[in-house]
């Protein structure tokens, strides 16, 4: 049993260790090529089709992953297609326009959180909050 104890104890620390892992040059590739021109877009389409400036946030360090990464870019993907129909009349474009700041995320669930002026879209690993989601959070 004692020669077993270190054994696991190493293969732990490894586990932990690789888990915690930076992302590598695939993946940064993969952020500035893919990921942070929809993101871009994704806030002028806002800023274009709502009136409103909203800066947005990747935390990269969340993001291990090409596959992960490439959740953003769908999220982002979904303001575009979405936020000019939505911005049709001022009720709609005033609630879309208390977004200052909008941060994606990797924390292992989808959702979108709201709290002053701040949006927050979390991911998980095969799935992004809907634009439903986040007018749903927007309108209240």
């Amino acid at each position: 049993m004692k020669t077993k104890t270190p054994l696991l104890l190493i293969a732990t620390l490894g586990l932990t260790a690789a888990s915690l892992a930076h992302a590598g040059k695939a993946e940064r590739d993969f952020l500035a090529a893919e990921v942070a021109p929809v993101v871009q877009t994704a806030a002028s389409t806002l800023q274009k089709s709502c009136g409103c400036a909203v800066k947005m946030d990747v935390k990269q360090d969340s993001f291990q992953t090409v596959d992960h990464l490439r959740q953003v870019r769908y999220a982002a993907g979904t303001i575009i297609d979405n936020a000019p129909r939505y911005c049709s009349d001022a009720p709609s474009k005033a609630a879309v326009c208390k977004l200052k700041t909008l941060e994606f995320a990797r924390t292992g669930t989808t959702a979108f959180k709201f709290a002053a002026g701040k949006g927050s879209i979390t991911l998980d690993e095969s799935s992004y909050p809907s634009w439903d989601m986040l007018t749903a959070e927007l309108d209240k």
